[in-house]
């Protein structure tokens, strides 16, 4: 019998115990009662963080609200002070372990401190750490030789940058230098960041600041879950073409989308809907960009990068996160022929394709491939989505439980007919989660979407504990 969970939260005297008492209970031989949810241990991990003698919790939060911007944010009502990382584990000021279901927002992919990628770091750190690209560097070259390797079709010229945000920003610019358009087609519910043009990409009212954003147009998002048309892809690419038809001159600079809305909520596009969506922005002279922030680098566990699981060839990939594990890096890859409208001007970036970042990006690649890491995201995360999807039939507050490899969403609503969003269900089971030893993150325009996207370096043994930190949890509600 499913087990229905209302609006109603557990008062305080019967919210989940507390660390110590975990423990005495998993200790405890009586048997446990019928459909009894028992509390989950975390598998076994041969690591200790050295003692930390750093200031406490309470004392870097009231640095953090003196001293930085009052617009940042954090999870949990008692912040986590993450001291120290190994692998897919995070450990607090205590020395307590966290399994890291989130990945630092779906950047680290090796594990938190590879010895591979912190040696290549430490050595490139000891040789020289910047000097711009105005001189000759092995490191960066190497890396883009490494990366373009990993491209289809023509996509073989590499820009570096910072971030995801400044990837997506210069190649909107690129599009619409190389075609001489202004107007940008972009998803709603999409998230490509919070500089001037990704921000006008940006299609969720809460990453949006009155400013002026000038030439985009938001299509229809192909979200098989909440959308129209249920998972007809063809469906919501004709909304593309209609927004060409009516809402521009009939030719635009581009498109521009996630193939799994990340910051959205973990909305993987209805099958079907790029190549269609794509050949109308063809048709109209403008370019395809594919934003690989999240979804990039292994992933999604069968493909490399998102855009290949709907068989397309973009003009341009932007990629960051994943791409240097944690290391600030970005890349925008196209053609040579698009990448010549570049040198129309003079184009620099201080930063882009530092030794330092580029040598952990190389790095990241050989691990990759060295450990096998993209198949584990298929065979892991194809088992822990199973296995969130049993959840589903167990508890009626999951709604949907979608994505592919180790970028995975969970949903909760308090009606699954109306899909009303369970919003304050959604921070409740994280913060017991947490208590549990398990993080993951949040997401979605109504915050009601679990966003679990961990280091691929996971195990099924992981996967288990997550999964029955989450039953546990909401057993209990």
């Amino acid at each position: 019998m499913k087990r229905f969970i209302t609006k109603r939260l557990l008062s305080s005297t019967n919210s989940l115990r507390s660390p110590r008492c975990f423990s005495q209970l998993a200790q405890n031989q009586t048997p446990l009662p019928e459909n009894e949810v028992p509390v989950p241990k975390p598998p076994p991990f041969d690591y200790s963080p050295p003692p930390y003698t750093g200031p406490p919790a309470d004392e870097i939060l009231a640095k953090r609200k003196e001293y930085l911007s009052p617009s940042l944010f954090h999870f949990f009502n008692k912040p986590l002070n993450v001291v120290d990382g190994k692998m897919q584990y995070l450990f607090d000021e205590n020395g307590r372990r966290y399994l890291d279901g989130f990945g630092g927002i779906a950047t680290v992919c090796c594990g938190h401190c590879h010895p591979d990628v912190v040696d290549a770091i430490v050595k490139q750190s000891n040789r020289i750490q910047h000097s711009t690209v105005l001189y000759l560097n092995h490191a960066i070259a190497d890396f883009a030789e490494a990366l373009a390797s990993k491209m289809p079709g023509n996509l073989k010229v590499v820009f570096f940058t910072n971030s995801g945000t400044e990837a997506n920003e210069l190649a909107l610019m690129i599009a619409r230098l190389y075609t001489g358009c202004h107007d940008i087609i972009s998803l709603r519910n999409g998230y490509h960041g919070n500089a001037g043009a990704t921000m006008g990409a940006t299609a969720q009212s809460s990453w949006k600041f009155n400013v002026i954003q000038s030439g985009v147009h938001h299509a229809l998002n192909p979200d098989p879950y909440r959308g129209v048309f249920g998972s007809d892809g063809e469906k919501y690419a004709k909304d593309v073409q209609d927004v060409i038809d009516f809402g521009t001159t009939g030719h635009v600079a581009g498109f521009i989308s996630e193939s799994i809305q990340g910051v959205g909520g973990i909305i993987e596009l209805a099958p079907g809907y790029l190549p269609a969506a794509y050949g109308s922005v063809k048709k109209a002279g403008g370019l395809c960009i594919a934003d690989e922030v999240q979804a990039g680098f292994g992933r999604m566990g069968s493909h490399f990068w998102g855009f290949e699981t709907q068989g397309v060839v973009p003009d341009i990939v932007t990629m960051a996160k994943g791409i240097g594990n944690g290391i600030p890096l970005g890349a925008v890859v196209t053609t040579p022929e698009i990448a010549e409208v570049l040198t129309r001007r003079s184009y620099f970036n201080t930063f882009g394709g530092n030794p330092l970042c580029t040598a952990a990006g190389l790095a990241v690649l050989k691990v990759m491939e060295k450990e096998n890491l993209q198949e584990n995201a298929l065979v892991v995360g194809s088992y822990l989505k199973k296995r969130l999807t049993e959840l589903k039939d167990k508890y009626e507050i999951i709604g949907d439980v979608r994505g592919r490899g180790l970028m995975l969403g969970v949903e909760l609503v308090t009606d699954r007919r109306q899909k009303t969003p369970a919003k304050s269900e959604s921070i409740h089971v994280m913060e017991q989660m947490k208590e549990l030893g398990v993080l993951i993150g949040k997401g979605g325009f109504y915050g009601n979407v679990f966003r679990i996207t961990p280091p691929l370096c996971i195990t099924k043994e992981d996967a288990d504990f997550l999964v029955d930190a989450m039953d546990y949890t909401m057993s209990k509600m």
